[in-house]
């Protein structure tokens, strides 16, 4: 598998380190790593540079990870590039609808390493 370029949203950056972590213990090889702390960070960062994944909290403050799926369609850089939520229990019609506006996939928190390799890498190998 190539080296990929990621991009983490989370507001908290205990949890985009615990994703860092989980992404390269899944056998993640990443040469970038980027993170933002809502959407509208996420969005202005992907205006100037791209990336292969991204993963995305949903309940963020600014602006939540539905909203940024929903705007992520307008971005040059992002075509084509899967995102997977990352959710807590309660927001299963969250994971729905952003499903339905072109999310690839979702891993809900808690995970471990071996539920990001298997949401994850088959995103990235096909």
């Amino acid at each position: 598998m190539k080296s990929v370029r990621a991009l983490i949203i989370d507001d908290s950056s205990v949890m985009r380190k615990i994703v860092e972590r989980a992404l390269r213990q899944a056998g993640v090889e990443l040469s970038e790593l980027r993170e933002a702390s809502n959407g509208a960070e996420a969005l202005a960062w992907l205006g100037q540079s791209g990336v292969d994944l991204i993963l995305c909290d949903i309940n963020m403050p600014v602006m939540d990870g539905l909203e940024f799926v929903k705007r992520l369609k307008d971005v040059d850089n992002a075509k084509g590039v899967p995102v997977v939520m990352i959710t807590t229990e309660g927001s299963e019609s969250h994971v729905v609808q952003a499903l339905s506006m072109g999310a690839k996939g979702y891993i809900r928190k808690p995970f471990t390493p071996d539920q990001v390799k298997e949401h994850v890498l088959p995103l990235l190998q096909g």
